[in-house]
This record gives C-alpha cells, sequence and structure tokens, in this order.
C-alpha cells in the first residue's frame, strides 16, 4: 500500500496533461518493474500509454461455467491546465495499478486462484482528447471480456450517469479592416462569434435539464483596431442519450451556420469521431460485485439514483463500455461533499490523506 499511495503522490507533484504524461507512465513502468512485471510502453502508436499482464488459469471455469476470460483494468494519469490533478486522475491511475499489483501477487502465490487474465492498460488524454477510443479502433480491447476504471469524485457513488460528447473547432473567417477609418471594408469575424455564443446560449432552453452545452473564444482577434479576420471556438455538447446528442450537434452547427449568414463570414466547423465520447454502459452483475468488495472494505458506496442525473459529466470510458461489458464507479477522495471536480480544492483533495484512504 505505501508505494501505491507513492505512486499517486509523484503523479499528483507532476501533472501533466494529455500526451504529455512522460513522468507518469515512466514511473507507472518502474513501479511494475520491482515487482517483477515487464510493460509494454508506447503501445497502439501512443507513447503515453502502456499495457502490462498477468495471467492464471485460463482453463478454469468462472462461475458461469465457461472458461474464464479477460478483464482489463484501465488507468488514467493526465491533469488539467493550469490546475492539475483536479480531476483526481493520479487517485484513479494508483487505484488500477494496485488492483492490477494485488492479482499478480494472488497469481504467483496461489497458482490457480486467479481464473483467466487480467490486463493493465493505461489510457492517455481523457482530458483533452478521445483517446480510449482511438486505442480500442487499433485494438487494446482485442480479446479482453470485461473492463473496469473507477473515477474519483466527493462521494462513493455505485452509478452515476455519464454524458456522450461531441466536440466542435470552429473557425469563422471575415475580411480585415482598419476599425476606425475604414471599418465598413471588413467582415467581422468576432461579431459571428458573438453572435454564435449567444445563440448557443439561447438553444440551452430547449434542451434536457441533464445536457449540456459549453464554449469559449480560443482566438478572438490580435488588436482592437483591426476588425478581425478570423475567430475561433472550442465547443463541446454533452447528451445522455446519442439521439439527443446528434439533434444538439445538429441545431448548433445551425447556429454556426446562421452566425456566419447575418455577419457576412465564412464559418468551418471541424470535428473527428476520435474526439467524441459516448455515454457510459454500466454493467448490472459487475456493478454488484463492485458494490459487495466496497462493503466489505467498510465503505458504502450511494446507490443508483441517489445523485440527480443532472450532476453529470463525460468519459472516454463511454466508448469502452459500448463495446465490452464495463462499470465506472465514483469513489470518495474528500471528506468535503461541496468539492467539485475541476477545481483547485479538488487537486488538493486527491494528493490529500483521503484521497490516499481510495
Amino acid at each position: 500500500a505505501p508505494q501505491i499511495v507513492e505512486l499517486s503522490h509523484d503523479i499528483h507533484d507532476h501533472p501533466e496533461t494529455g500526451f504529455e504524461e512522460h513522468h507518469a507512465v515512466a514511473t507507472v513502468a518502474a513501479l511494475l518493474r520491482r515487482h517483477g512485471i515487464e510493460p509494454e510502453v508506447g503501445v497502439y502508436g501512443m507513447d503515453t500509454a502502456l499495457r502490462a499482464e498477468v495471467s492464471g488459469s485460463p482453463v478454469q471455469a468462472g462461475v458461469s461455467g465457461r472458461s474464464a476470460g479477460t478483464i482489463a483494468i484501465l488507468a488514467e494519469y493526465d491533469a488539467l491546465p493550469g490546475i492539475g490533478h483536479g480531476c483526481g486522475h493520479n487517485v484513479m491511475c494508483a487505484n488500477s495499478v494496485g488492483a492490477f499489483l494485488a492479482l499478480a501477487a494472488l497469481a504467483r502465490s496461489r497458482p490457480g486462484a486467479l481464473p483467466g487474465r487480467v490486463v493493465l492498460q493505461t489510457t492517455p488524454a481523457e482530458e483533452n482528447s478521445t483517446a480510449k477510443e482511438i486505442l480500442s479502433v487499433r485494438g487494446m480491447l482485442d480479446g479482453v471480456d470485461a473492463a473496469i476504471q473507477t473515477h474519483s469524485y466527493a462521494h462513493d457513488v455505485t452509478h452515476q450517469t455519464w454524458l456522450g460528447v461531441r466536440r466542435l473547432e470552429v473557425v469563422f473567417h471575415g475580411v480585415p479592416a482598419h476599425a476606425a477609418s475604414q471599418p465598413f471594408m471588413g467582415r467581422n469575424a468576432l461579431d459571428a462569434a458573438t453572435l454564435a455564443l449567444t445563440g448557443i446560449g439561447l438553444l440551452r432552453q430547449q434542451m434536457l435539464p441533464m445536457d449540456r452545452l459549453h464554449a469559449i473564444i480560443t482566438d478572438g482577434g490580435q488588436v482592437p483596431n483591426i476588425i478581425p479576420e478570423r475567430t475561433e471556438l472550442s465547443i463541446m455538447v454533452r447528451s445522455k442519450y446519442l439521439e439527443t446528442l446528434k439533434e444538439i450537434t445538429e441545431r448548433v452547427e445551425e447556429v454556426l451556420h446562421g452566425a456566419a449568414l447575418m455577419t457576412g463570414t465564412g464559418v468551418e466547423i471541424l470535428t473527428s469521431e476520435y474526439c467524441n465520447e459516448v455515454p457510459v454502459r454500466d454493467n448490472g452483475p459487475l456493478l454488484t460485485s463492485w458494490v459487495r468488495s466496497q462493503r466489505e472494505r467498510g465503505r458504502d458506496p450511494l446507490a443508483p439514483g441517489v445523485l440527480p442525473e443532472t450532476i453529470a459529466a463525460g468519459t472516454d470510458f463511454g466508448n469502452v463500455s459500448q463495446r465490452v461489458p464495463g462499470i465506472h464507479p465514483l469513489i470518495k477522495v474528500t471528506d468535503r461533499p461541496d468539492v467539485a471536480l475541476h477545481t483547485r480544492a479538488m487537486t488538493e483533495a486527491a494528493g490529500g490523506p483521503t484521497g490516499d484512504a481510495a
């Protein structure tokens, strides 16, 4: 246990954003090697993705009477820019690595006690990409029968709503002009971005209570005395249901085209299927087993439905759970129920004693 806490603290004290988790992956690899396990680093074409596995008895029957299969334990370790580990990924990584090492020790000390195979797979860039989708397409889940990953939170929660996500990168193209002497010669790309944000804000009234829209201006022009020729928006659309996710995304795109039409500018909407997250589909029997194990540890996770559906987020674990049975329960890393994810208060909690106990 001390080594697992040290791992959590080490990753916490060296925050790295998505696809830059070089210290984290090296630290995990070093710990695995100390326990006699040689991991593969840089798997599936990602420098900061790691894979290790341990096999027990592949012919031993599981509870279903069939030959036992392969369980994948997933781990994340990317941080948030400017905040650090405000999503508690350091705790999540340590949790997964600790579970994997415990099962590896069981397989070595008691031959036949571990049916099947266990894979530890670290997955980069949950915050700024959809790496699990890319990894899955490249073969991460080949031969995997089920997957599990916990997530840090202010409570232990059996099942929480996880929303699907669509990411849109938007560029408005205008015509520059001198803002004082000849503004009428220009076409203002910032006006287009402003109208787009207004339209997105008004659209929220027609959305389901748990659905979400967030947008920021990532480029608003260079100096105020030039009519902006180019502006950029970054937009995230979230919904519990794939159908409404598609519908809201289409309506956002209509807003963007409308803003361009009203301002005489052009608009470019960039997206990729690799940047889209789908809702998490938790597996009931696996959740039941997880709750039982948590109660044996003296923890009592909140039942499904206790927290309102409007308290929701998104994760690329959804892309995994739509392919193989999986669960993504929440683990308590703070004694303060008012501490929210993606805050400096959560960063502090993730490096504190409650985070260590998770």
